[in-house]
Parts: structure tokens; sequence; C-alpha cells
């Protein structure tokens, strides 16, 4: 693969970062990401992998833009509203970068979808919000060895968690094995907007970091982040014996 002279002008300021280099952006062009959820924390993650320079990305929601999204789902204004999210992200950012590759899926994740919908990519991007939808996609990046980077927002607080199942890790759930009794998500308990993009750009981090083989990771660990108090704390995750997903 030759980088072409306006790609490197695009890219230049990273690639001079001594651990990126041209090689290391090549690794950036070919890398294939899934996104599942286009809301508070897909806009921003999207935005920062086009803007580094990943060049295939998927995009999965069957949801459309609603006028409650817009304080915190940033690739949004009032003329996308009743359009499919997916639809109108990939238009934006096509505009910012129109070497990328984008591939829709307007449909929900269910077990009907999630082997087909993670099949041809390597790094899988959980920002739904809801619990039964992050069990499946943990079972099934467990399943088929993938590379799984997932966030959760609810009101001052954001959770980043990665799981690099090509090695014999815990899994979500060795944290937690059963789903609270009540969803905590922006809809029940509301969001302050800016955790959203900065959980978000943080899973952008750890995406390039797993692409360029970075070291200090989150493998093992999940992140807290507090917008009131600007704390940021690393919590280990250990092997549950009583894992459905045999993680031990």
């Amino acid at each position: 693969m030759v980088l072409k002279i306006n790609d490197f002008k695009r890219f230049e300021k990273q690639i001079i970062l001594k651990k990126i280099g041209i090689k290391g952006q090549k690794k950036i062009e070919k890398a294939k990401v899934l996104i599942l959820g286009m809301g508070g924390l897909g806009c921003p993650l999207l935005t920062y992998l086009a803007s580094s320079g990943v060049s295939n990305i998927g995009l999965v929601d069957h949801d459309k833009v609603e006028l409650s999204n817009l304080n915190r789902q940033i690739l949004f204004n009032i003329a996308d509203i009743g359009k499919y999210k997916v639809i109108q992200a990939k238009s934006k950012i096509k505009k910012l970068y129109n070497k990328i590759k984008i591939k829709t899926f307007k449909t929900k994740i269910s077990l009907n979808s999630i082997e087909s919908l993670i099949g041809n990519f390597d790094i899988i991007c959980d920002g739904t919000d809801n619990f039964k939808t992050r069990y499946l996609i943990n079972d099934y990046c467990k399943k088929k060895k993938k590379i799984l980077i997932s966030a959760a927002i609810s009101r001052f607080d954001g959770h980043l968690f990665k799981f690099d199942f090509r090695k014999k890790i815990p899994c979500f759930r060795c944290f937690m094995p059963d789903a609270p009794i009540e969803e905590n998500n922006c809809d029940t308990e509301g969001i302050f907007s800016p955790v959203a993009g900065i959980l978000g750009a943080l899973q952008a981090n750890e995406v390039l970091k797993t692409v360029l083989g970075l070291k200090d990771d989150l493998n093992n660990n999940f992140l807290v982040f507090n917008a009131l108090k600007m704390s940021l704390r690393k919590i280990k995750i250990s092997k549950n014996i009583k894992c459905i997903n045999k993680c031990v």
C-alpha cells in the first residue's frame, strides 16, 4: 500500500509521531472497525476514527434522529430529525473524508443478526444503551475471538472497557454476571452531554492504540470517568469461575 502525497499531508501531524509514522498510518487505513450504536458515543467515535484515517467502518443502528438526541449526538442537526442515524452519519463523514468506505446497517442488534454484523470486522465498538444487547455483543465477540471496545454513559459518569478475546481474558459477564433490575442509561437517568464526547473520544483512542499495537492498554481493566470530580481511575476485572462464558 502506497501512501499518496495528499494523504501524507492530511495525516502528517500524526505521521510525525515516532509511535505512528508511515507504517502506522497504513495500519490505521487498513483497520476494519464496526460501531454498534450511532448515539452520543458513536458520533464522536466515528468522527475521530475517520479523521485519523480509518477507511473501513461499519455503522449499526435502527433508530432515526430525534430532537432529544441533539444535545449530545454531535453529527446531527435539526434537518436530520426523522432520518436514519446511520445514513445521516455516513453522509456527514463522507464530507469529512471522502476515501472512507462506510457500510450501514439499519437493523436491530439481535440473536439473529449479531453474527453476520460482526463477522467482517476486526474491532467491535459497543455504544449501545441496554444490558441485554451488551451481553449479546460480549458473548459473540468472545465466541468469534474479536476485539471489543465498549463504553457506557449515564448522568456525569462514563465507563470504558477493552476485551481482546484473541487471548484468554475475563469478559463483561465476569465483571457483571447479572443485569441490574433497572436500566441505567441516558433515557432513564439523563446525561451530561460532554461525558458522551469524552467517552466516545476515549473509545477512539483505544481503537487506534489497538490498531497500532501500542502498550498500556485496558486489557483486564476498565476505566471509570467522573465529570464532576474530573477523575479517572482503572479497576481490575478478574475472571469469574461462575462465568457462563467459561473464562477461567
